[in-house]
Formats: C-alpha cells, structure tokens, sequence
C-alpha cells in the first residue's frame, strides 16, 4: 500500500520550496496546464475551425457563441460528475477520468467535419475539463500546511494561465486541427506521470468514518451551507464575464469601437492570459503577506472595474493600446486562484471536492445567462453598453457576496461537515 501523504507527517525542517515540489502539487499544477490549453484553444481557433467548416460573415459569432455554450453546459454537468466522485471515491479518480476523458476528447476535434460533430465533441471535451481545476485544488490545499497552501494553489492556477498562452503560440505554429491534437496528447502523456501521485491523507482519514460525503443534498438543505456556496459562485462572475464576452468576443467588440485595425482573438486571448499569469502570482503573494484572501479579492475586482470602463468607453483605436488594455484586464483576472482557494476552505473534507469543481464549472457556466443578456440588450443598447450593463452587474454583484464570505486565510481544513 502506498503510504499517505499529509503536513503532520512531513518533516518539520523540510523548506517552503521542497513542499510545493512535491509531485501532487506539480501534477496538479500541469494537469491544470493541459486543462487551460484544451479551453482556451477553442478562443484561439474559434474563427478558423469554423471556417473551416463554411462559417462565414455574422454567422461566426452566433455559432461560435452556440459551441462555447455547450461546452460550457458540458463543464456544468462534468463538474457535478466529477465533484461528487471526488468526494466518494477519492481525489485521485477525478485526475485520472477527467483527463482521460478530455484528451481523447481534444483529439477527437482535429478530425471534425461539420457543425454537429464540433458541438458534441466541444460538450464532452467540456464535461473532461470540469474536474481537474477542482480536484487539483482540493488535493493540494489538503496536503500542503495552511500556512504555505496559498502558494501552493498559485503554483496551480499560473501554470493553468501557462496553459492558455500555450495554446496560443501552438495555434499559431500549426493548423487549428493539429493545436488540438497536440492538446490531446499532452493529457495522455501526463495521465502516465499520475500512475504516482498520493491520495490526500484528509480523505483517507474521512472516508474510513461512516460519514456522508459528495452529497448535493447536504449543500441545498442547509440555508447557511447553500448561501456560502452561491455567494462563491456570485465572487466568480466577473473573471468569466471579461473571459467569455469580453475577450472571446473581442474581434467583433473592435469593430465596434472602430479600431484602426481588425483584432486577432487568438493574440487577445493570449495577451489577457499572460496578464492573468502576472495577476495570479501577485495576488497570491499578496494574499500570504497581508493574511488574506478578501481584502486582495475586492482589491482585484475594483481593478476588473477600471479596466472594463477602460475597454468599453474610452476611445481607444490603435490596436496597439487595445492589446495593452486586454493585459491589464488579464491581470485584474488574477483573483481566481484565490476564489478557487476560498471555496475549497470554506466547506469540510467530505464536501471540498464537490464544491471546489462545481463552484468553478458553475462561474464558467455562468457564461451562457451572461452572453444570452448581453444578447439580448445588443439590439437596444448596442455592443459597447449592452457589455457594460451586463459587467457592472456582475461586478457590483461579486462585491456584495464577498463582502458577507468568512476570511479562510487561517483555517483549519481537517474537519467535515455534519448533516
């Protein structure tokens, strides 16, 4: 039997660095990776894979819009799946079947050849994605100190923004159906590398109790337990809002602000990413140094703001400074770390997992209600100030939810919850 990996059986001189290397931390970290690549690269390709497939003219947007959608509602679906088995059978199940099941997935996608093919391949890539961000976060939070986990969860999220700027840079060297291969077979090879990875000795110790665990039931049937896990949702809103409208969509969002050139979504997509790497290193360490992880959250979203306000009305049109504005929107996206950390510290062990990767999947989503009222007010208020309108809720929403979540910075995660 291999043996259970926890911080009380650590060695009390083993150093900050030598603990987040461990290999459930590193795994985790580039599972993530692979999970971001296979996400965004669907962002990147949007406009050559489907015309590819002889989408053409407006046509590019309302069913590039429809595909994200199901892959969204894939990843709303995986990430009930996929948490509620984490939590009973194991951390260890959702890496090794969400993986899988998306790689083969992201292949299968180089070989399509219509429209249907592309939609159903994107909802069961969607469902794969919905466990690792969870899973990973969960298995790190609990076998890392609470006094260095903040770190740990960092390590995770900015290799997972690697990710997306991977995806770029592959787009851009090859063929949109050979990006997607490339994905595929990264999940595979890293599939081999987890044969090795510990189970977290919280979960061992919990499933040995006679205890209910992964039960959605126990999150709905207790006002104060449902409450904390709407409110996490709410805090998420706005980073998918900026990611699923805002820079998904950003080709048509530069027509409409009559930029002097026309914009590349893959370069917008990789450019937010590779601010959102920057952000989430900062309000990581933030979060260490300041003991915290509200006060760096609301610090993040008053930022999302300014910079939302800055894409949408100031008159912007060299496409230059557009491509600087979608950075800093990158950066101020930098909280999701610790919103992922946050609901992984507020619910008991036999609970984390089926919070931790359904709370992320239900932000990301969230991205068909948003797009459909950003739909709707298009034709009455235009691209610009339907977003806005759409953004500013999300936003003033988000604070309001924070502002009533417990700090987690300090708290002990070796407990479960009772029905």
């Amino acid at each position: 039997m291999k043996p259970i990996l926890t911080p009380e059986t650590s060695p009390a001189n083993r150093s900050t660095i030598s603990q987040l290397l461990q290999i459930p931390v590193l795994v985790a970290a580039l599972g993530y990776l692979v999970d971001m690549y296979d996400l965004f690269l669907f962002s990147v390709v949007r406009v050559p894979s489907l015309k590819a497939l002889a989408v053409e003219g407006d046509r590019l947007l309302s069913e590039g819009l429809f595909l994200l959608n199901v892959q969204m509602a894939g990843m709303l679906i995986g990430g009930i799946f996929w948490g509620i088995l984490g939590d009973k059978k194991g951390r260890l199940s959702v890496l090794f079947g969400s993986i899988l099941l998306y790689s083969l997935a992201n292949i299968a996608n180089g070989f399509v050849t219509s429209l249907d093919q592309y939609a159903l391949l994107r909802f069961i890539a969607g469902v794969g994605l919905a466990g690792e961000l969870g899973a990973g976060i969960t298995l790190v939070t609990e076998i890392l100190p609470k006094q260095i986990r903040g770190y740990g969860t960092t390590l995770v999220a900015t290799m997972g923004v690697l990710g997306a700027i991977l995806a770029y840079f592959m787009a851009d060297l090859f063929d949109w159906r050979i990006s997607y291969f490339i994905g595929g077979g990264l999940g595979l090879l890293l599939l081999v590398l987890r044969v090795n990875v510990l189970e977290s000795g919280m979960f061992v110790k919990t499933k040995q109790r006679v205890i209910t665990r992964g039960s959605l039931q126990m999150l709905v049937s207790d006002k104060g337990r449902l409450t904390k896990y709407v409110q996490c949702i709410l805090v998420g809103l706005p980073i998918w809002f900026v990611v699923g409208i805002l820079i998904t969509f950003s080709p048509e969002f530069g027509k409409a602000l009559g930029l002097s050139a026309p914009v590349v979504a893959g370069k917008a997509v990789m450019l937010t990413f590779s601010g959102q790497v920057l952000g989430d290193i900062v309000s990581g360490f933030m979060s260490q140094y300041l003991k915290s992880r509200k006060q760096v959250i609301r610090l993040f979203m008053l930022l999302s703001l300014v910079f939302m306000l800055v894409y949408l009305l100031v008159p912007v049109h060299d496409i230059t400074l557009f491509y600087v504005v979608c950075v800093c929107l990158g950066f101020a996206n930098g909280y999701w770390t610790l919103f992922v950390t946050i609901a992984a510290e507020l619910f008991g062990t036999n609970l984390r997992a089926t919070v931790a990767t359904t709370i992320p999947n239900f932000v990301r989503g969230a991205t068909i209600p948003l797009s459909a009222l950003f739909t709707l007010l298009k034709p009455s208020l235009g691209t610009i100030y339907s977003a806005l309108t759409v953004g500013v809720i999300t936003l003033i929403v988000a604070l309001i939810a924070l502002n009533f979540l417990d700090e987690t910075f300090k708290k002990d995660l070796d407990y479960v919850e009772e029905e």
